[in-house]
């Protein structure tokens, strides 16, 4: 264990604040980020936030609190804004449909709409005000819902849908307006879902489906169909929150809601962009903490993906790496498809925790068995091998020439009578076997009719994962639709790869959630003495010459070599003779990024000569290219090691971000790079490393020695201490490169390159 898990110094540590539902989510105020807020005159980088305040260093939120939208799934009373029913309009398909909900939901709901006496033969009231009872929940239908939110603030309405688009989503215009709608929001103290949603949260949900459901989110409500539609199948569903452009209830509030939430096994999200980078990492969070799966699909992997995005929801989507690496370190499992997230989510939703994960194949192929077993193996899932006992057993019912091994092969036969179930209860009965998966990849009645059965019958009675991959393409065999759908124990995919995709994520969440600890509980609230030397070295809008950015490393405990600056021929000299020969000369100045491709660094100088024209021609080169210098390096050589980066760069949505990689000057060739969000602590800084490609090169090959590994780790933990306690004030760090020295010996910052906001 390293001396602090952020890596310096002295951590100041608080109990949480206890928030009471329904308060407003502290991370925003009118609709601001917390980024805004902090610009807004709140605690900035370096500042004490107070005695007892939920912010980091950075001035971001440590809590959020958890909203209250149980009166929003199921309201007591509903006030429809614009109600109508003239045949041929939108509002009258709409208007009905919400008569239809509110029955179903055993809400009272009230037209209002000043032009009509009655709707649907109800009472019409002309305005909110004139309404006979407070009302929970009122539903928009106008294109211009701005002018109603004061009248809903004053009648104490306590949520508001609004449907109508024109937003965000149509540039810069129509951001204006959202804006405005939001401040509005803000001010009045209801919460509002949309604008540009739809009727997704009140679709009908079955009511006759038991077990664990799964929740949610979208932005685009169209892309929801396929986890809504798994009803059909007998997975239940609990709630929709289809959040639109998010100007007040975004994806972080409803995945904090859904993570609360008894009767919620596992959140689905189809994500668009992020409002709130800290509002998200603060969810997910509590999810995690709640050990509640959240599976998501998050479009923007590509820059095409990312500018459609944006021009539908009007949010920044953020670099994709950084929230691919947001959502790894606090377990939010990633998907691609629609496909995955639903069959992901429902696995996840219904599972009981593993005892063990260990992976059985079970298939009445060969062909079959090792198919499957190939690629769960290049999928990272380990197939133990079956011991000879178990093995001698399975034989008693398979023929001696199958292998059964792992994958286990029957041959066929012995699945259409009395040993098929007798080979399924014995591979479960392993103790090394967590999960037992059937590929069938075509139906063969009777026998596979009997399979399915024989499998239900064994899932019903063991608390271990049971699945079966069912590859016909036409599913409406009834060993398929009646069989294995009609059992909730047991968790039936249509593709090998999503079977594997789903299993993997159901071992990494129990893994992730058994060994989670929030790294918000060790966030660092008070600043460090090395906040206040760094800052006595910013320069506001500048870059800082490599020697004032060694200094700035030297603030935080971040090792560098013995070196001087010098301003002349004999001093570097002088200054040679001090540091030890051999030695490295670099020229020193504020505009210098890449000094090797200009000439401007020396290395291995071995005597004074040397020295004192090395001297001459760093600072002739520096005339002629008119780059000004604050002098020139003479620096201590470090002849062995393992070239490493580590960086710190801004993020539009999770602010400062922290990345680790190989390469030294080939790191931009390499790309070989991993990122951290912070806060983090030590056992994701390993993390990091062990995402690397090239990782093996720290543990030492042909005959290297291994690496000093949790040097890096600390001087990883201590540039994110830097990132907290500098944000506003450094913009950018590069150090590279940072050699790591053998086990014990530490690693070495031998250049660095320091931009000030």
């Amino acid at each position: 264990m390293l001396g602090s898990t952020y890596g310096t110094l002295t951590t100041h540590s608080r109990p949480a604040r206890i928030v009471a539902c329904g308060e407003r989510p502290p991370h925003t105020v009118h609709g601001m980020s917390a980024q805004h807020q902090r610009r807004g005159g709140g605690p900035g980088p370096g500042q004490n936030a107070g005695a007892g305040a939920d912010l980091d260093v950075s001035g971001r939120p440590l809590h959020a609190a958890v909203p209250d939208l149980d009166r929003f799934f199921q309201p007591e009373s509903v006030a429809v804004l614009g109600a109508s029913d003239a045949e041929g309009r939108p509002n009258t398909a709409i208007t009905r449909r919400l008569i239809a909900w509110a029955e179903r939901a055993g809400a009272r709901l009230h037209p209002v709409n000043p032009g009509r006496k009655q709707v649907f033969g109800m009472p019409c009231y002309a305005t909110v005000a004139d309404l006979p009872e407070p009302v929970d929940l009122a539903v928009l239908l106008v294109a211009d819902p701005l002018p109603l939110i004061g009248q809903l603030a004053e009648a104490e309405v306590k949520f508001a849908v609004v449907f109508a688009s024109g937003f965000a989503e149509t540039g810069e215009r129509g951001a204006a307006a959202q804006a405005r709608l939001a401040e509005a929001v803000g001010r009045s103290g209801l919460r509002l879902l949309g604008p540009n949603t739809n009727l997704n949260a009140f679709e009908e949900f079955r009511e006759d489906l038991e077990g664990p459901a799964i929740a949610l989110i979208t932005q685009s409500g169209h892309q929801g169909r396929p986890v809504f539609t798994l009803q059909q199948l007998g997975i239940r569903l609990s709630h929709w929150a289809p959040t639109g452009n998010e100007a007040d209830l975004e994806t972080a509030d409803f995945l904090s809601y859904f993570a609360t939430r008894p009767e919620v096994g596992a959140i689905a999200a189809y994500v668009e962009g992020l409002k709130d980078g800290r509002a998200f990492l603060l969810a997910a969070d509590r999810a995690a903490r709640n050990k509640v799966p959240v599976v998501a699909v998050k479009v923007g992997r590509t820059e095409t993906g990312a500018r459609t995005a944006a021009s539908h929801t009007g949010k920044l989507t953020g670099a994709d790496e950084v929230v691919d690496a947001a959502m790894r370190q606090f377990g939010v499992i990633r998907v691609d498809g629609l496909d995955e997230l639903q069959d992901t989510a429902a696995l996840l939703a219904r599972a009981k925790r593993p005892t063990a994960e260990g992976i059985a194949v079970y298939s009445i192929s060969g062909g079959t068995g090792a198919h499957f077993a190939d690629l769960a193996a290049a999928a990272g899932l380990r197939l133990p091998a079956l011991d000879d006992a178990k093995q001698a057993e399975l034989h008693q019912w398979i023929p001696d020439d199958l292998s059964v091994a792992n994958p286990v092969d029957s041959g066929g036969h012995p699945v259409g009578d009395w040993r098929g179930r007798k080979i399924i209860d014995a591979i479960l009965a392993d103790p090394a076997v967590g999960v037992l998966i059937c590929p069938i990849t075509g139906p063969f009645p009777p026998m596979s009719d009997r399979l399915a059965q024989d499998l239900v019958a064994a899932a019903e009675r063991t608390d271990k994962l049971v699945c079966v991959v069912w590859g016909s393409p036409v599913g409406t065999e009834d060993a398929y639709r009646s069989t294995l759908l009609g059992s909730t124990r047991v968790a039936t995919f249509r593709t090998f790869a999503n079977c594997i995709t789903a299993v993997r994520a159901y071992l990494d969440h129990h893994r992730f959630t058994d060994g989670y600890r929030s790294p918000f509980d060790d966030a660092p609230r008070i600043p460090s003495p090395s906040a206040r030397k760094a800052q006595a070295l910013m320069r506001p809008g500048q870059q800082l010459s490599e020697h004032a950015a060694k200094q700035l490393l030297r603030a935080y405990g971040i090792r560098v070599p013995r070196e001087q600056l010098v301003a002349s021929a004999a001093a570097a000299v002088r200054a040679a003779s001090q540091v030890g020969y051999p030695v490295v000369m670099k020229a020193s100045g504020p505009q210098l990024a890449h000094k090797t491709e200009l000439g401007l660094v020396k290395v291995g100088l071995t005597s004074a000569s040397q020295v004192r024209d090395a001297y001459r021609e760093l600072t002739d080169i520096a005339r002629y290219e008119n780059i000004p210098l604050d002098g020139v390096l003479v620096c201590q050589m470090i002849e062995r090691g393992v070239e490493t980066v580590v960086g710190v760069t801004h993020d539009r949505l999770f602010g400062p971000t922290v990345t680790v990689g190989l390469g030294g000057i080939l790191v931009e060739v390499l790309r070989d790079a991993a990122v951290g969000v912070p806060p983090f602590g030590e056992d994701q800084a390993r993390a990091m490393l062990d995402e690397l490609r090239g990782r093996a090169l720290l543990d030492g090959v042909r005959g290297a020695p291994p690496s000093d590994v949790d040097a890096l780790v600390e001087v990883v933990l201590r540039v994110q201490r830097m990132a907290l306690e500098m944000d506003g004030e450094l913009a950018e760090l590069d150090i590279n490169p940072l050699v790591v020295l053998p086990r014990g010996q530490g690693a070495v910052a031998l250049d660095a390159l320091a931009v000030c906001h």
